[in-house]
């Protein structure tokens, strides 16, 4: 009977913490899939923000045919739609009303009336799609809520999708009480940044938190387990949603969320069990007879243990990892973007014809794109100094007329740092093709590097045997000259020294070389 009580114990004791390993791994993928809901509504706000910054005014016709072009499907990644509330002043209120009513929303008004201690309201203006449900939610002020005004204000502070806490949704009727909450992106004037005083309003998506909850997981995979969303705030939790479980068990594993910069707690509660498996209540029964072989059951449960806490921590690893890269993606593009963007202006303020604009910022988007495939065949890692420069100069050096001089040891540089690099080779290229040394015959170009540091390589670009230099071009400063000056002096964090001389242009660079450990993701396996 020693035996047979002994095995019991180890029995029960391998399931209880195979039951603990799935329940973890449960809450980990239903983390997972509410923070996948929740980056794939925050980014349609983004795209929609960025539409809209570039509009003088968010019509209707223009809101509901974007919404459109998002291809939702009518999901809405769980949420109730996208909307957009304008910031307007106390002042303009029955202008915006008389618009929004002639405009094809009758009885349109701002409510609940704002006091003289406001100067401003941010109404809901447009809620898309257009349903019973959503119309409710027209006109209604969100900043006369303290719980939105909270969310709003942190999102117009940090110009990021910001969820506010438990709230109960204007769609959900004056007798409704279900919780939900709503996510903000603020929408500032194209040209102002991120100036409170440029804020134009805020693009947004409300969410009923039950159906955000349903809509996220797949409860046929729950396994019977329970599961609960708790809004987290300096007054303790409140329940949001909850999936609830058959038979309450008591064991329960927390983790905390975050859904667009707001804290969240999700629980799963285990299913219940009965106080004895099977196997346990076999192991009574048979006694001794079966002692040794409960013993060998309960050793593979034990291994079956090890290996579910083993699938476990490697899918926890799994989601760091795509963590990381979403960010490092993230960080990325954000970064490509701001060079696209200045690019665009720049060229913009210099450009005399459309025709000309149109080609100068074809040509740098396509150098851009070059050291773009360059970093592509590296992974992103470290790209040569010596290719990124042969990648800008092979159309002048296919032509024998051309006479390149091209030498310096090997440097690797980071991915930011090589494209940089690119755009400025290819501008001083392109100078010298239309007014230096590479536009006659007898023209030469030496191109040099050496390292300056340890972590810093100095580039020298030098022109010789082309056209005399106008004195006049060396006070003018074109694109080009502010590209490499501006841009690309601010992203390799060091200064320019770009001088016009007589006997033909020179440009140094100094551009840091860090170790591919300090912008690397993840170290290569050995």
């Amino acid at each position: 009977m020693a035996v047979t009580l002994l095995s019991v114990f180890a029995i029960e004791t391998a399931e209880d913490r195979r039951q603990s390993a799935l329940t973890a791994q449960t809450a980990q993928t239903v983390a997972s899939g509410l923070e996948r809901r929740s980056n794939a509504n925050a980014a349609y706000l983004r795209s929609s923000a960025a539409l809209f910054a570039t509009q003088q005014m968010v019509e209707a016709p223009l809101f509901r045919t974007f919404i459109r072009q998002l291809h939702l499907d009518g999901r809405y990644v769980g949420s109730d739609g996208i909307g957009w509330a304008m910031k307007v002043a106390r002042e303009d209120i029955p202008t915006v009303e008389a618009i929004m009513r002639s405009g094809g929303t009758p009885g349109f008004e701002v409510r609940p009336r704002p006091g003289i201690e406001r100067p401003f309201v941010v109404p809901v203006m447009f809620l898309e799609p257009d349903t019973d449900r959503n119309r409710r939610a027209i006109g209604f002020d969100m900043s006369s809520e303290a719980v939105r005004r909270a969310a709003m204000k942190t999102a117009e502070r940090t110009g990021q999708p910001t969820s506010s806490g438990a709230v109960v949704l204007t769609q959900e009727g004056p007798n409704g009480s279900s919780p939900g909450f709503l996510v903000y992106m603020p929408v500032y004037s194209l040209s102002a940044g991120r100036d409170p005083s440029m804020l134009r309003g805020f693009v947004y998506s409300p969410f009923n938190a039950q159906r955000f909850l349903e809509s996220s997981i797949d409860v046929n995979h729950l396994g019977g387990a329970g599961v609960r969303l708790f809004d987290e705030d300096a007054s303790g939790q409140r329940l949001m949603a909850e999936v609830p479980t058959a038979e309450k068990s008591g064991r329960v594993v927390r983790r905390a969320i975050d859904i667009a910069g707001h804290r969240f707690v999700l629980e799963i509660e285990a299913p219940a069990t009965p106080m004895l498996s099977i196997m346990s209540v076999m192991s009574l029964l048979f006694g001794l007879l079966v002692a040794t072989l409960l013993l060998v059951l309960a050793r593979l449960l034990t291994q079956q243990a090890v290996e579910d806490r083993i699938a476990l921590a490697w899918f926890e690893q799994q989601s760091s990892i795509r963590n990381s890269l979403t960010r490092e993606l993230t960080h990325r593009v954000k970064n490509t973007l701001a060079n696209v963007l200045s690019i665009i202006s720049l060229t913009r303020r210099r450009a005399s014809s459309l025709p000309e604009f149109a080609d100068s910022l074809e040509n740098r988007i396509r150098a851009l794109s070059a050291t773009h495939d360059l970093l592509t065949q590296s992974d992103w890692g470290t790209t040569p100094v010596v290719a990124v420069i042969n990648a800008e100069l092979a159309p002048y050096a296919q032509d024998a007329q051309r006479h390149l001089e091209i030498a310096g040891p090997d440097v690797e540089l980071a991915p930011n740092d090589a494209l940089s690099l690119g755009l400025a080779i290819h501008e001083l290229a392109t100078n010298a093709a239309k007014y230096g040394a590479l536009s006659v015959e007898t023209g030469r170009v030496s191109v040099t590097w050496r390292m300056a540091g340890e972590e810093v390589a100095q580039i020298e670009w030098v022109e010789r045997g082309g056209p005399p230099i106008d004195p006049d071009i060396r006070r003018k400063r074109g694109f080009g000259t502010e590209l490499v000056e501006k841009i690309v002096a601010h992203e390799l964090r060091n200064p320019v020294d770009l001088r016009f001389e007589p006997e033909g242009v020179s440009c140094s660079l100094l551009i840091p070389v860090r170790r591919r450990g300090d912008f690397a993701i993840r170290q290569p396996a050995r």
